[in-house]
């Protein structure tokens, strides 16, 4: 896993929503490994069926991953 997936995967120990996410990615097989656009991550959860929460956080989790890079 490489981009916001590895960035990503940094949080699962912690306890709040984008925690939540990052276990929620690790567990999903099908969780995408690219490109690194938001857009890639945003359809994965669409098609899925994830929840305006969901996509909020997210959207959350990108931004502080771009403030990152």
């Amino acid at each position: 896993m490489s981009g916001f997936g590895a960035w990503l995967a940094q949080f699962t120990q912690v306890s709040n929503a984008i925690g939540d996410l990052a276990r929620d990615a690790a567990a999903d097989d099908d969780w995408p490994d690219g490109p690194d656009e938001l857009e890639t991550y945003t359809d994965h959860l669409e098609s899925a069926g994830a929840s305006e929460a969901a996509l909020e956080t997210l959207a959350d989790a990108w931004a502080r991953y771009a403030e990152s890079r």
